[in-house]
Parts: structure tokens; sequence; C-alpha cells
């Protein structure tokens, strides 16, 4: 799997987490139709963002099973993490 999330891909796995065949030429022609539309219910959503994490080893961003649209799924999670690397945090104690 490549740093950003491909309609390809995402295809790939909601055929492996959710069951469902979908087109990716087809994701591409409907990027903003509702997931609802290709048959895909906030469960099989729910298992696509597990899917995502384990792959890549860390949280999705928040609220990535509520997205309604592949083009909403896919801006939310390849848009860079906020959160900041454990080499710039700040400390907390002692000095």
């Amino acid at each position: 799997m490549t740093a950003q999330l491909t309609l390809d891909e995402l295809a790939a796995l909601m055929k492996s987490a959710a069951g469902l065949t979908v087109d990716p030429k087809d994701l591409a022609n409907r990027a903003d139709s509702t997931f609802a539309e290709f048959g895909l219910d906030s469960l099989g959503l729910l298992g696509i963002v597990g899917e995502l994490e384990n792959r890549r080893g860390r949280p999705m961003p928040t609220d990535a099973e509520r997205c309604k649209t592949p083009r909403d799924f896919l801006a939310l999670v390849n848009t860079p993490s906020k959160a900041p690397m454990e080499a710039d945090k700040v400390p907390t104690t002692g000095a």
C-alpha cells in the first residue's frame, strides 16, 4: 500500500474488509456519491478504517469512519497527521 490511499486501494479494501466489489473506475467517476450508494454501510467503513490502522500501524484520523463519500474519506486519511512526533514533544517533567 502506498503512503497515499488511492481509489484502487480503497476498492480493494471495500472488497477485503466489507465483502463489497466496486470497480475503482466507478469510484473515480462517482467519488462524491455516498458510500451507501455503493452498498457500504457504517460497519463496513469501520472495517476499512480498522484494516488501514492495522496496515499502517497507527490510528486513522478522528471521524474517518463517519465520512460519507470516497472523496471525503481519501481527503481525510491522506491528510498528514498533525500529531507531534516524539522528538517534537515538549517535556512535561523535570528541567
